[in-house]
């Protein structure tokens, strides 16, 4: 590329656009943007450059854009070819391929390209408008789901189904942390929205439900999404488009790729790091032998997630993984009759069950098993939806209850820690009458990280200015009593695990699993 043949392509829009309608440069423009897109890019990549260096050049090809489609289809593929071209210009700085002073040097002779009578003056009187319309973007058009004045987000999470609870809880605490920050200006002025889409917690439903929300709702990301199964799914629909898929309610490993897959983040510990700790807990301080522990399972990828974080504590004890019993249930089911009948024909009898449920199948399982194995012991990943099954435990009665353990990505929400008293001010301020949950506070947790970066990258947003601000995030300190941090090879803020149990009230206690 060189300035020469950039002002010649700049040239021919001009003289074009000067003596034809409005789209008959757009092979010349998209040429042009192919071209511009990295050296802006580039530049972008390197703080030391002059933001209003950039956006000069931004503005004027804003501009040539505007004018040189036809229709809105046309602009918006040119946005898109420029859009692409300008993350490409980014990922060759990070990737060393250009230093900054290459970058710089480039800008220079694009400034001086695009030098002398300005394009607004002879593209005509609506380039002001074009102009002002993208006052603060910094590289071409506003991303999707961002304009002056707010942020779009997404969650594409079950509202209706057996597992409607936990998706109501997750938006729940998103939308307190974004109310918070909303009521305080917001960020650089814009206001956080959260849009939602039921799925059902079937992933049948995920793929049209994350449609609904990047081309209706114009979402410019995700943010917690709920369950394994629907992961699956809506992954691979992010990754396709470059999108931030932030802080999901799963601990699957599908999330957690090694590396990890670039705009894929997770605020919680893994569902491997729940279930070591709960093993670790029954082996080492309950003293159960490994052949009596058993796991109740949705029959999915949820449910293999769980087990496989099994069998992997139990080599890491030095124990064959070879003899676990697994007790399976369908997802979006109660039925859990079939897993009932394993468990009794098993010898030795089990004298412990991890479950890797949802709470309806978690305490159907508990109410039918409870007289069978007086002193069984209980146990369950945070997925379950702690005060749901709190609940559907409680009308069963107390020594349904009493004992039943569920591990927490979060801390005990009837503490007084400063981030859990900033949560429960917050959710009484916006919602009142809802109580403190285990999952609305995970999503008010994971909504303020990703607050936090977007604060960090500053007016300019776009998705991989975002991801490069979660990338360098490190010591995070929000109150919890952990750390919180990213890095290129580490896309999952926290690796704390809390213990609770029910007593006979039904009420979490802290439990120590070490």
């Amino acid at each position: 590329m060189t300035s020469r043949r950039i002002w010649l392509l700049l040239a021919a829009v001009l003289s074009g656009t000067s003596a034809a309608g409005a789209g008959d440069n757009t092979d010349i423009v998209r040429d042009l943007a192919i071209r511009v897109g990295p050296v802006i890019g580039s530049a972008l990549a390197c703080r030391d450059i002059a933001r209003p260096r950039i956006q000069a050049v931004v503005e004027k090809f804003a501009v040539v854009i505007r004018d040189a489609s036809a229709n809105e289809a046309e602009r918006s593929d040119l946005s898109q070819v420029l859009d692409r071209s300008v993350n490409d210009g980014r990922a060759a700085v990070t990737a060393g391929k250009i230093d900054c002073k290459v970058a710089d040097r480039q800008l220079a002779d694009l400034e001086r390209s695009v030098a002398g009578p300005s394009l607004s003056s002879v593209i005509g009187p609506s380039s002001a408008a074009a102009a002002t319309s993208i006052a603060s973007v910094s590289a071409g058009p506003l991303p999707r789901g961002i304009s002056d004045k707010e942020i779009r987000f997404g969650i594409a999470a079950p509202f209706s189904g057996s597992a409607r609870e936990l998706g109501r809880q997750m938006k729940l605490g998103i939308d307190t942390a974004f109310n918070r920050v909303n009521d305080a200006g917001g960020v650089d002025g814009r206001m956080l929205k959260l849009f939602a889409a039921d799925d059902g917690y079937e992933p049948s439903r995920t793929g049209e439900a994350m449609k609904l929300l990047t081309e209706k709702d114009q979402v410019f990301g995700i943010i917690g999404n709920v369950g394994t199964p629907t992961a699956a799914v809506a992954i691979p629909y992010a990754l396709e488009r470059r999108m931030l898929f932030f802080g999901a309610f799963t601990g699957s490993n599908i999330l957690r790729n090694d590396p990890p897959d670039r705009y894929v983040f997770n605020y919680r510990a893994s569902y491997a790091e729940e279930t070591d700790a709960v093993v670790r807990y029954l082996v080492r301080l309950r003293k159960l032998q490994p052949r009596q522990i058993a796991v109740f399972a949705q029959q999915d990828s949820y449910g293999d997630a769980g087990f496989a974080g099994v069998a992997k504590a139990f080599r890491a004890l030095g124990i064959s993984d070879a003899s676990i019993v697994r007790l399976n249930y369908a997802r979006n089911t109660v039925d859990v009759d079939e897993a009932v009948n394993q468990l009794k024909i098993q010898k030795p009898a089990i004298k412990a069950v991890v479950m890797v449920a949802t709470y309806r199948a978690a305490a159907r399982f508990i109410e039918k098993t409870r007289d069978l194995y007086p002193a069984m012991i209980y146990s369950n990943v945070s997925f379950v939806g702690s005060t749901a099954l709190a609940d559907e435990l409680k009308l069963l009665g107390p020594r349904y209850a009493n004992g039943v353990i569920v591990t927490q990505v979060v801390p005990a929400v009837a503490g007084y820690s400063s981030a859990v008293l900033e949560y429960k001010n917050a959710l009484a301020k916006y919602f009142p009458g809802e109580a403190p949950d285990y999952v609305s506070l995970e999503g008010y947790v994971a909504a303020n990280v990703l607050i936090q970066a977007i604060k960090r990258t500053g007016p300019q947003l776009d998705t991989e200015r975002l991801i490069d601000t979660l990338e360098t995030t490190r010591n995070l300190d929000l109150g919890l009593g952990t750390q919180l941090g990213f890095g290129r090879s580490e896309h999952q803020a926290s690796h704390k695990i809390w213990g609770t149990a029910l007593d006979e009230s039904a009420r979490y206690q802290p439990l120590e699993l070490e």
